[in-house]
């Protein structure tokens, strides 16, 4: 408990404080607010200052952030982006990048390590990315469906490959259960689009401003079955949190656009404004940057390991970009695809629990992953407003 009251206070402060110094910055240099999140909680964690610990609830709270966060994704994905050549590529290069990662992690951890070497290089952060695309206007425009469908697969994809090839099963067996929980998912998926939903409207519509809540209180009950459901079938946990926004985002798809717009931006102010802080706070409390500063050759280890992850997973994006795209038009494109840090903390964390891979690299793909939502988005937007820019220049002409 002595170790759990400091942390239970700073955690907040934390978040609080995040928003502002982006805010503080923002005039001269555009930071995601994540990145802030977990640079102070590094600084207030055990390997700098030691005033906030790991403890037991705050790492519960923070799964609950993790899954609130791939929630998000799936509510906020468009299937139709899936679709067509860009769903070809997204999915294409997914496993392009799956490959050539696995391939990179022989070289560090033999056998079932490899493959959370190659989950973790292969994958695409779009829970992180979403609110960077929204903050930029980007999320409805053809680069923001892009980036969507990379994210969409770049999430699913090595969700589906934890749940399959790392599990306590083996894949055969991984792979029947992994099956009757999308059987599980579908089912709510077709209830969601067969069951008239008139009712439901009206009284998420009655409740929006009084202290019912229902629509919060649905979205919060639909993610604990799919989760729970997730936890009986013993597969990954986000693979349910991500489901259940799907259903949720198909239970509102014929509500008044004025309620659907109330509605999203309550879940956001619970997953933004509460959870999803924690588990970005929580993740650079937890973060082993010690064994880093002990070995040299560890802490240049992260570059190298940010520089493989723009190689396996960032070049292979450059699929979904528009035909006779040129390099300036695709690196955007490419960089965000590259960007990842949710599932690598999650499969590292598999791979350290299993002992397939040890606790120096696991610091150094999280070190990555943590370098990679820092840089990434900040040259990819950087890139965009310059885009942006010059066309705008060019009509003004």
């Amino acid at each position: 408990m002595d170790d759990l009251e400091p942390t239970l206070l700073l955690v907040p402060l934390l978040a609080v404080l995040a928003p502002l110094a982006a805010r503080a910055l923002g005039p001269w240099l555009r930071i995601p607010v994540l990145v802030f999140e977990l640079l102070l909680g590094i600084l207030v964690g055990p390997s700098l200052l030691g005033w906030a610990q790991p403890s037991a609830f705050m790492d519960t709270l923070s799964e609950v952030g993790l899954a609130m966060l791939f929630f998000v994704a799936g509510m906020e994905i468009e299937f139709g982006v899936l679709r067509g050549r860009t769903g070809r590529g997204a999915i294409v290069g997914w496993l392009v990048s799956l490959v050539a990662g696995t391939a990179v992690g022989w070289l560090f951890a033999p056998g079932l390590g490899a493959v959370v070497v190659g989950v973790a290089l292969s994958s695409t952060a779009l829970g992180t990315l979403l609110p960077i695309l929204r903050d930029n206007g980007e999320l409805r425009t053809p680069f923001g469906r892009a980036v969507g469908a990379l994210g969409a697969v770049g999430e699913f994809g090595p969700l589906v490959a934890i749940s399959v090839l790392l599990g306590a099963r083996q894949p055969g067996i991984a792979t029947v259960v992994l099956g009757a929980f999308l059987l599980i998912a579908a089912a709510a998926i077709w209830f969601a689009l067969r069951t008239p939903q008139g009712a439901l409207h009206r009284i998420v519509n009655t409740t929006l401003h009084t202290s019912g809540q229902f629509a919060i209180r649905i979205v919060l009950l639909i993610l604990a079955a799919l989760v729970a459901v997730s936890l009986v079938l013993d597969i990954d946990i986000l693979l349910g949190a991500f489901a259940a926004g799907v259903v949720w985002r198909l239970l509102m798809r014929d509500a008044a656009e004025a309620d659907r717009e109330a509605v999203d931006s309550k879940v956001e102010a619970l997953a933004f404004g509460f959870l999803v802080p924690v588990f970005f706070v929580y993740t650079g409390i937890t973060f082993d940057l010690a064994s880093l500063l002990a070995d040299p050759v560890l802490l240049l280890l992260v570059p190298v390991a940010l520089v493989a992850m723009f190689v396996v997973r960032g070049l292979p994006s450059g699929l979904v970009a528009p035909a006779g795209a040129s390099w300036r038009e695709r690196m955007p494109v490419m960089l965000l695809g590259a960007t990842g840090l949710p599932i690598i903390v999650a499969v590292t964390a598999i791979g350290v629990d299993e002992g397939l891979i040890d606790s120096p690299l696991a610091s150094v793909l999280v070190g990555a992953g943590m370098l990679s939502v820092l840089l990434f988005p900040l040259i990819a937007m950087s890139m965009r407003g310059e885009r942006a820019r010059a066309s705008m220049a060019e009509e003004n002409a």
